[in-house]
């Protein structure tokens, strides 16, 4: 004897009376045609069974079916009915024995509550619909036996399901039993693995009140999902069904477990609208002999006494059509097909949201190129703000979790996408400052030349000869030099010019200052030499004037000679000053040598100072002395503001302070000691004498 139990009437209504075929105390209603036509594929296989000798020798199998009502209660109590044995058994008695095994039920919370109830009994349960993963546990069933897969592997294929066409943001809805709660368990560790995120569970069972289904369809509708899937037995879904196409909710795309995808009543007229082209996966179906003719010779007139028939004749057919009719009108119906259920599997699937392209469902859009994902603080991972890159880094591809910084020598463009290089800034001649700077630079240059020939024209005249002409062609030429140093500070940085523009700079300006020196020197000597008896002229002749200006001069050649030997300048790429920019300069390699060879050049001024500012008494017509005095204290003030200016300029800026400082400095000792002698010369010469050189007060004085 084998038994059966199958939900053929799901839905409970309480009563006293019995009903047919059912554990007494207990009515129910709502044919199921999916559930009856199961306990019929049961009938004709033990009949199948029977009709061949070879299978089962010597033995017949008998059956007995009860309805569960889908209820675990009622469950509980057909199967108890079924395993129970008489204590005497009479071969002529119409009892029968007890069941050998038990097929049932559908639904995963009553095979539950079966298989945990007979298991310790050793009767074997086989399922022919329980998903649930839980009944897999040979601890706790070791009878129980099913001819579906687990739930473990359609919520892996749920999962891949939705991965595929790429929902990040789905609703689930669960049935309030084993069942529900252990499919959306499994399906949910799936999803977070391939970041989906699930937006909300709403719960449902068809004997909840319409309240708590209520709730649930608000939730639906206050949320954003266009995705959501149902992992729900048909019985629990439809209440809710109904009430989703009661209240106009179109648009989702809903996702069925294998409860309900095959279901018929998703695919009437009426519920087609909401829940047309859910998707689902079934398992596989294969062809059964001479089902089809079974089903179709179905009648209550064959069998008054078969249970459930009679229900089953009333949905059919109504009591007017002939059963010939019967056969012609409904040989086709999927009730008699003979390969099981039709399979969810079409050419074309129809969307809910857009007719022939795959709906979306994210809880934020996939952030552009150039921005980031932001986590909005308390919601899920799928939720979140998009934050354009910082600057100096990009996002290239869309969705990018964070911001790729760039290179050290890019920058990020306007759009963050992409990184561009910087631009590279050095001082140029192509620029309006390089050109002013160049400009000048010649322009002294040239003038140092023109009064350096002006010198040698007029070397015999009183003029030059008070002014010392050797010394003063010594300054002249180092003044040119001077005026040429700026052209090796303009242009892109290199090896050479970099060791070039700071020795060249050091070395003419020390030459420079030591022939100011020289000149200092003489014109006190000139003076005390006025005093008679005093011998300092003769001590202090063109020899010893060149050994100053050449010692000098060579002190510094030494400390920039050690300076290019330990550490010389070099160029460098400096970021600090913008972000976009890179700025060439010479980097000056050692400070300390760069600060002594600054230094030794302002030691040498600052004494030409103190010597020229001590002859600053002499005869009024004599001005060489003022002069000397009226140019080092340019240099100095122009040398003393160039250092704060020097450090606080960014870029190249800092080049053109330090050019600007040469330049103005080295217009400084030529329009002072110069530019006068050069008036008298090409202007007046009639005072180009040396009664007016030597002047009325030293020849009062003498």
């Amino acid at each position: 004897m084998i038994g059966g139990i199958f939900p053929v009437l799901n839905k409970e209504i309480s009563s006293t009376s019995m009903f047919e075929s059912e554990p007494p105390g207990v009515k129910c209603a709502g044919f199921d045609l999916r559930a009856f036509r199961w306990t019929q594929v049961m009938i004709f296989a033990i009949e199948e069974i029977n009709k061949d000798p070879a299978v089962l020798p010597n033995i017949s199998l008998g059956y007995r079916i009860l309805n569960s009502c889908a209820s675990p209660t009622n469950t509980l109590r057909a199967a108890l009915t079924l395993a129970s044995r008489p204590e005497e058994v009479e071969l002529t008695s119409p009892c029968p024995p007890a069941i050998s095994a038990l097929i049932a039920e559908s639904g995963s919370t009553q095979s539950l509550v079966v298989a945990g109830t007979l298991g310790p009994f050793q009767v074997p349960i086989v399922s022919y619909f329980s998903t649930c993963a839980c009944l897999s546990d040979r601890a706790k069933y070791p009878t129980f036996f099913r001819t579906i897969p687990s739930d473990y592997f359609q919520a892996k294929a749920l999962a891949a399901l939705v991965k595929r066409f790429g929902w990040q943001w789905i609703g689930a809805i669960q049935s309030d039993n084993d069942y529900g709660r252990n499919g959306i368990l499994a399906f949910t560790e799936e999803v977070k693995k391939l970041g989906v995120c699930i937006a909300f569970v709403g719960t449902i069972l068809r004997t909840y009140t319409m309240d708590k289904i209520l709730d649930v369809v608000e939730m639906i509708k206050q949320s954003t999902v266009k995705v959501i899937l149902a992992f729900v037995p048909e019985g629990d879904f439809y209440p809710l069904m109904k009430e989703v196409v009661k209240q106009n909710i179109t648009g989702i795309q809903w996702i069925a477990s294998e409860a309900w995808i095959t279901a018929s009543r998703p695919s009437t007229p009426e519920m087609y609208r909401a829940f047309g082209g859910a998707l689902g996966f079934v398992v596989q179906k294969m062809a059964i002999p001479n089902l089809k003719p079974f089903l179709t010779d179905i009648s209550p007139y064959t069998d008054p006494r078969a249970g459930f028939v009679r229900d089953f004749w009333e949905i059919m057919v109504t009591d007017h059509l002939q059963r010939v009719n019967f056969r012609n009108q409904f040989a086709d119906n999927v009730f008699f097909d003979a390969n099981g259920d039709p399979p969810a599997s079409y050419d074309i699937i129809n969307w809910q949201l857009i007719d022939g392209q795959v709906p979306t469902s994210v809880c934020s859009n996939v952030c552009p190129v150039g921005t980031r994902k932001a986590q909005i603080k308390g919601k899920p991972t799928c939720c979140f703000d998009c934050i354009p890159c910082a600057d100096g880094t990009i996002a290239n591809s869309s969705g990018a979790a964070d911001c790729t910084p760039c290179p050290q020598e890019y920058w990020s463009n306007e759009k963050k996408d992409e990184c561009v290089p910087k631009i590279i800034e050095f001082l140029t001649y192509h620029e309006p400052m390089g050109i002013a700077l160049t400009v000048v630079s010649l322009l002294g240059a040239s003038l140092s030349l023109a009064t350096m020939v002006v010198f040698i024209r007029y070397r015999e005249t009183p003029v030059i000869k008070a002014s010392n002409s050797e010394l003063s062609c010594f300054l002249l030429f180092s003044l040119f030099l001077c005026f040429l140093c700026p052209l090796t500070f303009i242009g892109r940085p290199t090896v050479w010019t970099c060791m070039l523009r700071h020795t060249a700079f050091g070395v003419t300006f020390a030459f420079c200052i030591s022939c100011v020196l020289g000149k200092t020197i003489v014109v006190v000597t000139a003076f005390k030499a006025s005093v008679p008896g005093s011998k300092v002229a003769a001590k202090f002749g063109p020899a010893q004037q060149r050994i100053i200006v050449c010692s000098c001069t060579l002190i510094q050649i030494l400390i920039c000679i050690l300076w290019l030997k330990l550490n010389p300048p070099f160029p460098d790429m400096v970021f600090k000053y913008s972000n976009k920019k890179i700025v060439l300069e010479c980097n000056t390699g050692s400070e300390a040598a760069f600060y002594a060879v600054l230094g030794y050049i302002g030691i040498l001024a600052i004494i030409c100072l103190v010597l020229a500012f001590l002859a600053r008494k002499l005869p009024d017509n004599f001005n060489e002395a003022k002069f000397i005095t009226f140019s080092m204290l340019i240099f100095c003030a122009v040398w003393i503001t160039f250092i704060p200016a020097y450090v606080s300029s960014p870029g190249k800026f800092t080049v053109a302070v330090e050019i600007f400082a040469i330049l103005s400095s080295a217009f400084g000792l030529l329009l002072c000691i110069f530019a006068p002698k050069c008036y008298i010369i090409l202007i007046k010469p009639e005072k180009n004498t040396k009664k007016h050189v030597l002047g009325n007060n030293l020849n009062k004085k003498i």
